[in-house]
C-alpha cells in the first residue's frame, strides 16, 4: 500500500491489515456501548451492533468510482481491480478482531459504559465486509466466509455486482448488492466504472441473486437513493427487483459526508419522508412492502408478505 494512501487512511482511523485490508470500528459500535444507539442492521436484522467488526479485504481496490461514495476512493487512491498477492484470509480475520478489541479499550475508563455489552464485544460476532473498496476482489473472498462460519461468525457483504461469476459461488450469511440507477446510462454516470458492459453485467448479478437465494443465501438490493439524481423511474427498479427476487430491499438516503462533499452538493441528500415516498412507489410496482425504519440513517427495510418470518437471523 503506498504511503500517502496508508497515512490518510489511518488518520480517519482505519487499521491497516496485511498488505490490502483494513478495519475500522463503526461508530454504531461506540454508540451501542454506552447505550445511546443502534446500528440500523441491528434493528433491521437482529445482530448485535457492539460486536460487529466492519473491515475490508480490498481496502484500495474498486472497479468504480462512484459519485456518491464517502469514501478516498478517487482515481488517485485506486489500484485498480486485480490484487497480486492475496494475504491469508484467516491472518486477516485475527488481526482485525485485534484491532478491534485494541481500539476498544479506551471505553474501560468510561463511566458510562454497559459493562455486560463490552463484555459480549470481546467476541465479535459479526463481520460487516463493506467498508470501502470492493471486496469481490479479493480472490480469497469464499475461503475468508468459510472461515468466518466455522467460527460462528455472519458474514455481510456488500457488492457492486461488477463480477457476476464471483458471487455465484460465495455462500455468506446476507449478501448486498448496490442499485442506484434504473438503467444503465445513468448507472455509468453516477459509478464512473472502469467495467465495460457494466449494465449486462449488473442484470447478470441480478440473475445470480435469484439462484443464490434459491440456495438459502440472505439477498439484499441496496438502493441508494440521490436527489435530483437518480429517484426517477420507479417502474425500472421494480423491474430489476422482480428480476433479482431478493429476501430484502433496502432504500437508503444518500448522506453528504467524507469525500462525497467533492462532488456532490449538501442538497442531494433526500429528506427520510421523501425516501419513504420512493420506496413505497417501487413496492408497489413489483409486490414489495416497507416492514420497517431507523429514520436517524434515512433508510427503510421492503419485504415481501411471504418472507416475513424469514426477517430475523438465528445466531443461536
Amino acid at each position: 500500500m503506498r504511503p500517502e494512501l496508508k497515512k490518510l487512511l489511518e488518520k480517519q482511523q482505519y487499521r491497516i491489515v496485511g498488505e490490502h485490508s483494513a478495519s475500522k470500528v463503526c461508530e454504531y459500535v461506540k454508540k451501542s456501548l454506552l447505550n445511546k444507539d443502534v446500528c440500523y442492521k441491528q434493528k433491521f436484522y437482529g445482530i448485535k451492533s457492539h460486536q460487529c467488526v466492519q473491515m475490508t479485504p480490498a481496502v484500495n481496490y474498486c472497479t468504480n468510482e462512484c459519485l456518491f461514495c464517502w469514501r478516498a476512493m478517487d482515481r488517485e487512491f485506486n489500484d485498480g481491480m486485480k490484487i497480486k498477492k492475496a494475504d491469508s484470509p484467516q491472518e486477516i480475520i485475527d488481526q482485525c478482531i485485534k484491532n478491534q478489541l485494541k481500539m476498544l479499550i479506551g471505553f474501560r475508563g468510561n463511566k458510562k459504559i454497559d459493562w455486560k455489552k463490552y463484555e459480549e464485544a470481546q467476541k465479535p460476532k459479526h463481520f460487516a465486509i463493506s467498508l470501502t473498496g470492493e471486496p469481490t476482489i479479493y480472490p480469497k473472498l469464499k475461503e475468508m466466509i468459510n472461515c468466518l462460519k466455522k467460527m460462528k461468525i455472519t458474514s455481510f457483504v456488500v457488492s457492486n455486482g461488477m463480477f457476476p461469476e464471483k458471487l455465484k459461488d460465495l455462500r455468506p450469511t446476507q449478501l448486498y448488492v448496490s442499485v442506484f440507477a434504473p438503467n444503465g446510462k445513468l448507472y455509468k454516470k453516477i459509478s464512473r466504472t472502469q467495467i465495460k458492459n457494466s449494465w449486462q453485467k449488473l442484470m447478470k448479478t441480478m440473475d445470480a441473486l435469484k439462484d443464490l437465494r434459491k440456495k438459502g443465501v440472505r439477498t439484499c438490493l441496496r438502493i441508494t437513493a440521490i436527489k435530483n439524481m437518480n429517484m426517477i423511474e420507479p417502474e425500472n427498479y421494480a423491474k430489476i427487483i422482480k428480476k433479482a427476487s431478493p429476501l430484502f430491499v433496502e432504500v437508503k438516503a444518500y448522506m453528504n459526508i467524507g469525500f462525497s462533499r467533492l462532488r456532490m452538493p449538501d442538497r442531494s441528500m433526500p429528506e427520510h419522508t421523501e425516501v419513504k415516498k420512493f420506496a413505497n412507489e417501487i413496492g408497489k410496482l413489483c409486490g414489495y412492502k416497507i416492514v420497517d425504519e431507523k429514520r436517524e440513517s434515512r433508510v427503510v427495510l421492503m419485504m415481501r408478505e411471504k418472507d416475513l418470518k424469514k426477517r430475523f437471523l438465528d445466531l443461536d
